[in-house]
């Protein structure tokens, strides 16, 4: 009587990682997020590896680890993984005191965030524009033929 296992909610072709309570604002780590969206595994691991932000590095093992769960739980080829969706959420605030003059003090906030990328196979379709392309340049020298042979008939 045990309960049912819940369903797989991506698609076949993609895997997921995430990271709970990284100690930078969402904010800060969006901007990093955002650098590797719609990118190449290969390229955005160099991107995050030059780059200057503190948070790099840990988002660098997030992307990691997606592309290790679509290689060994999911089977999915590495050299055609992009990132898909790179998101980042809220998590808990740290609430401090910091004392001032005058006997006085003033509140300090920590937020934390979440992260989440998520990893995809690319599709085909970029080979069946380059074969469309292609039989459209060999369409395009006999339609030019049947207009001088117009032009010249008149």
């Amino acid at each position: 009587m045990s309960k049912k296992a819940t369903e797989r909610s991506l698609a076949p072709t993609e895997a997921k990682a995430v990271i709970n309570r990284l100690r930078i604002s969402p904010r800060k780590l969006n901007l990093v997020a955002g650098l590797i969206r719609g990118m190449d595994v290969g390229t955005a691991l160099t991107q995050l590896a030059f780059s200057s932000k503190r948070i790099a590095n840990d988002v660098k093992k997030a992307l990691q680890s997606a592309v290790a769960n679509a290689e060994n739980n999911h089977n999915l080829n590495v050299d055609s993984l992009y990132v898909k969706e790179a998101y980042v959420g809220k998590n808990l605030v740290m609430k401090r005191m910091h004392t001032r003059g005058r006997g006085r003090s003033a509140g300090i906030l920590k937020p934390f965030a979440n992260l989440t990328l998520i990893v995809s196979e690319k599709a085909e379709a970029p080979v069946k524009k380059e074969k469309k392309a292609k039989a459209a340049a060999k369409k395009a020298p006999a339609a030019k033929a049947k207009t001088k042979v117009t032009k010249e008939s008149n």
